[in-house]
């Protein structure tokens, strides 16, 4: 299978700045991929929960830097073919084993129109993957203007948003496992004080 080009002559030009913040956000979107797919292979739930806490932080600081942009403008009317998406099934099954019970969680997709909505983190990580992947295709294809164009339009109308909603779930998994042994060993401290207290009492 040939892998699509693009006419260089058909490509809209871009400027030095805006060239070097699409390659920013090109090598911010590698790496997440790149760090994505690596954690479903390695499947180490001890440790998937909070690499996936950091990822989802770093790139969507790349994304918050697409939404503060002006908006990005595509060549074409449709986008061009760069072709087929990647697959994902085996990294999305591999997620949602290792995630076990946490893979599924509830979150309100519009604060504005709060309607809970449940949900799978190892769906909505393949789906911020995917958003993330096509861009990335039309950037190594020499698209610049199509790329941008992509990772936001994306970012606003999709991964923006699931990232931020597998965020705050993640969170909550690190603040239980931390918080609630927490509180079991100050239950302990007050249960032992308690004892002490009786025992002098007697």
């Amino acid at each position: 299978m040939t892998t699509p080009q693009i006419d260089p002559d058909q490509t809209s030009t871009v400027d030095g700045d805006t060239e070097d913040f699409a390659q920013q956000i090109s090598d911010s979107v590698s790496s997440f991929l790149l760090a994505l797919r690596e954690i479903a292979r390695e499947a180490d739930g001890s440790r998937a929960i909070s690499l996936l806490l950091l990822e989802i932080s770093q790139v969507l600081l790349a994304g918050a830097r697409l939404g503060v942009q002006q908006d990005f403008t595509p060549r074409l009317e449709y986008q061009p073919d760069v072709g087929p998406e990647a697959d994902v099934d085996d990294m999305r099954l591999r997620l949602a084993d290792m995630l076990g019970n946490v893979d599924t969680y509830a979150f309100v997709f519009d604060p504005y129109v709060p309607e809970v909505v449940a949900s799978q983190l190892s769906d909505d990580l393949t789906s911020i993957a995917l958003d993330l992947e096509n861009g990335l295709r039309h950037f190594r294809l020499g698209d610049v203007a199509e790329a941008l164009w992509w990772w936001q339009y994306s970012y606003v109308n999709n991964w923006g948003n699931l990232a931020g909603a597998a965020l705050n779930a993640l969170l909550s998994v690190v603040a239980h496992d931390r918080l609630d042994v927490d509180n079991d060993g100050e239950l302990e401290q007050i249960e032992a004080a308690e004892a002490a207290l009786d025992n002098k009492g007697s």
